[in-house]
Order: structure tokens, then C-alpha cells, then sequence
């Protein structure tokens, strides 16, 4: 998180002794990305948080893939996806490769019985129907529709749902996820011609702080394994805290669309980038306003990047028959564009009401055994016209 924030209390100085009211020492956690280069925050526990009591089960979560090496457009149908109650059972990936995974979710439960941290990779987690509390160690985050929840790699959290019926896009990526830089000036502050600032971030509040020691279970994710850890202390013990690394959350309602004359190219949607991919917003706009202007985006070929979008809600004016949920894979080595009279419908048109998201990687993905379920093994051919 490219902004300075702080929660609770902790000492003048670093690294010095920090006394607790009744006798004793804070303990002092360094919590930081990128070895001790990159963004990071001290923390100060109630009890030592390297106190792991018994490793009780490790098993595969590793996706199985379905098409390893792909070249066809795929549409998902993401809503035919059966909600779970487990928050983790109901996670699944739906395309991947050695730089992130991209996934649906539909969890009817609370995360309450057990901790979760993924230990490698960062987390954006796009709440499309659902609301309610991420609750981490480093403070809590309300969220509602249209949130994106940027979780950290190595952060410990729950989450608390209002309702049943929630629907979750997430990726999952082994690089940090960042603003976009040239949004920002040299000391990170964004500019005056960024999409967004930093008044729209949800930042951590409500921070927890239990002084409880017991067995509690933090389910820890890495290398492609899930394991079951007990703890001896309450995760959430944090007093206090201050620094660059902790979770947020950014609405996509507050992403303030860049339009032109002439139709702008995908990078002025950019919201978050990280080195091995990017992610763009498309919100309600106005179009473009050149009297010979075409809204709908141009034909472009895919040389560098699979391009997947997520559609949330309007209507996509670049496609036909899309519905919320759906998920489209456009692959490197074909070219891709508006479908059969996408084009010419957007001619004199002057606003659109769509929502999506699109994530564009730099390495081909790969397909899931989950994702071909909800494949509607037709749309590599919907750019076909008709005879």
C-alpha cells in the first residue's frame, strides 16, 4: 500500500522496549514484502506470535488442469458455480498460470471456526453480491458490492458475511499488487490525473485485540498445500501498529473513468498492476464524443497477454447474450474484438452503464477442471457471422 497508516498503540522509536501497562514487553513483529526492500509494517503482540503448538494435517490444493496448453476463447458461466459453506471449500480456481490464479467463490458462512493466511501470494478479493467485515490482525475492513479487498500475502484473516448469497471473484498473485505508477510522483502520492486517490481507500479500523491463549486453528496455504496449524495465542493480539504493508479495500464505484474524442485503449481503466500482470475497471461513462466516433473497442490482436474479463453488471457493449457472473478468456495468439454488430450498434450511442472487471497477464493461463464445468463450449466461435 503505497500510503503511511497506523492503528492502536506502539512505541516512539523502533526496535526499543515497549512495556506493557502491567509488567512485561510487547513483542515487536516485523511484517514486510520483498525480504526488507518492500512495503512493510511493526507490529506489536500481546504474546509471541512464533508459538505454533502442533501441525495437525497437510493436503493438496493444488488445481487440476483441465487444458494445459490453450488457444481457444472460453465464456464461464460463473453464477452456475454452487454456493459451499466453507469460505475456502468454496474457492475455486478457474485459470492459472506460474504468476497468479484467478477464481470464483460462493460462500454461504462466515469464516469464524478457523484463521486463514495464504503465505504466497497476495490476495484481491472482488465482492460482487454479499457485504460485511474482513477482520485481520492489523484491523477491520467493512465491505460492500463493488469492493475490491486487498489482502497481503502472510496476513491472517477471518471474514464475517451479512447474508447467505455472496459471489466472489479473487485472484491470487505471487507478486505484490500495487497502484499503477504512473499514477503517482516519485514519492508515491497520486497525481492529479489519476482515475482515483488515496481519500477513496478503505483502510484498516476496529482493530482486535484478544489476550487469550488456547489452541486455535489457522489454516496456512503454501507451495500448493493447505496445512493445519495450532496456535497457543489468539492471532488477533495485536495493540498496535504502523507502516506501508497492510490489507484495504478500494470500491470500484469510486474508479473515476479517463474518456477521450476517440476510443481510449484498455491501460486508462488500469486500477492495480503487480510485475506479471494488470487489472482494469470498467465502470459507466460517457463514450467517445468525436462525430465520427466508434465506442465499441477496435479489433487487437493478443501477442503479449491473455486478456480475461469478469462482467458485473449493465450491459457489455462490446458483446452479446453476457450476463453477470460470466467470465470470458480471450487467449494469446488470437486476435479479438467486438462481436457481429457490436460495432455498429455502438455508433451514436453516448453512455454505457457496464461494470467489470478484466485481469490481462503476461503468461499464458492455463485451464482448470472447474472452469471447463462451467464452460458453455461455444463461444470461440461467436465472432463466426452468420451466412
Amino acid at each position: 500500500m503505497p500510503i503511511y497508516h497506523k492503528l492502536g498503540d506502539f512505541p516512539q522509536k523502533r526496535h526499543v522496549q515497549f512495556e506493557k501497562p502491567d509488567g512485561g514487553l510487547y513483542y515487536e513483529q516485523l511484517f514486510g514484502t520483498e525480504g526488507f526492500h518492500g512495503h512493510s509494517s511493526l507490529l506489536y503482540h500481546v504474546h509471541r506470535p512464533t508459538q505454533v503448538k502442533e501441525i495437525l494435517n497437510s493436503y493438496s490444493v493444488e488445481p487440476k488442469i483441465a487444458i494445459g496448453k490453450n488457444i481457444k476463447s472460453l465464456l464461464l458461466k460463473g453464477f452456475e458455480l454452487l454456493p459451499e459453506n466453507d469460505f475456502l471449500e468454496s474457492r475455486k480456481p478457474m485459470l492459472v498460470n506460474k504468476d497468479c490464479t484467478i477464481g470464483l467463490a460462493a460462500p454461504k458462512e462466515s469464516l469464524r471456526s478457523y484463521f486463514y493466511k495464504n503465505a504466497d501470494a497476495d490476495e484481491m478479493i472482488f465482492i460482487h453480491k454479499g457485504s460485511g467485515t474482513l477482520r485481520t490482525m492489523m484491523g477491520n475492513i467493512p465491505f460492500e458490492y463493488g469492493d475490491y479487498l486487498i489482502i497481503p500475502r502472510g496476513m491472517i484473516y477471518q471474514i464475517d458475511f451479512d447474508t447467505t448469497e455472496n459471489r466472489l471473484f479473487y485472484v491470487e498473485s505471487f507478486a505484490p499488487f500495487y497502484t499503477p505508477k504512473r499514477y503517482k510522483n516519485e514519492s508515491g502520492q497520486h497525481l492529479e490525473h489519476a482515475p482515483f486517490c488515496e481519500r477513496d481507500f478503505k483502510l484498516p479500523i476496529a482493530l482486535e485485540t484478544h489476550d487469550e491463549k488456547g489452541d486455535f486453528l489457522i489454516k496456512i496455504k503454501k507451495e500448493g498445500m493447505m496445512h493445519e496449524v495450532v496456535y497457543a495465542t489468539h492471532p488477533f493480539d495485536v495493540i498496535g501498529w504502523d507502516g506501508y504493508n497492510f490489507p484495504y479495500g478500494f470500491s470500484i464505484h469510486n474508479f473515476e473513468p479517463i474518456t477521450g474524442r476517440v476510443h481510449q485503449p484498455p491501460p486508462v481503466h488500469q486500477t492495480f498492476e503487480t510485475a506479471t500482470f494488470v487489472v482494469c475497471s470498467f465502470v459507466p461513462r460517457l463514450y467517445d464524443y468525436h462525430p465520427k466516433a466508434i465506442p465499441a473497442p477496435y479489433n487487437h490482436s493478443n501477442i503479449d497477454s491473455d486478456e480475461v474479463l469478469y462482467y458485473v453488471d449493465g450491459d457489455f457493449m462490446s458483446r452479446n447474450n453476457i450476463e453477470q457472473g460470466h467470465i470470458t478468456l480471450h487467449p494469446k495468439g488470437i486476435p479479438h474484438g467486438p462481436a457481429p454488430g457490436a460495432m455498429e450498434r455502438s455508433i451514436g450511442q453516448t453512455i454505457t452503464q457496464e461494470l467489470a472487471v478484466m485481469v490481462d497477464t503476461f503468461r499464458p493461463l492455463m485451464v482448470t477442471e472447474e472452469a471447463m464445468g462451467l464452460d458453455d463450449g461455444q463461444y470461440y466461435k461467436s465472432w463466426v457471422e452468420a451466412p
